[in-house]
């Protein structure tokens, strides 16, 4: 099911950035740049499984987790 998900993702960053460059064949290059960064931050972003994703508040249980003996009497 992951693999199909990141199939049809791919795809569809493919099509949006095959038509998209046609309109952008008399812009500048900064623009050009500009949509080959959005959409390859949104697809390196839906590639990850965020539901899945530990929060913040994991990371900082992780870090003190340690110091639980020195803080509670």
């Amino acid at each position: 099911m992951r693999v199909a998900l990141c199939t049809c993702i791919t795809i569809a960053v493919i099509l949006i950035l095959a038509f998209e460059w046609r309109k952008l064949k008399d812009k500048p290059r900064r623009e050009k740049a500009a949509l080959f960064a959005v959409l390859l931050l949104v697809w390196a972003l839906s590639m990850l499984d965020l539901p899945a994703t530990p929060g913040p508040v994991t990371l900082l249980e992780m870090i003190f987790k340690p110091f639980e003996g020195l803080i509670k009497p």
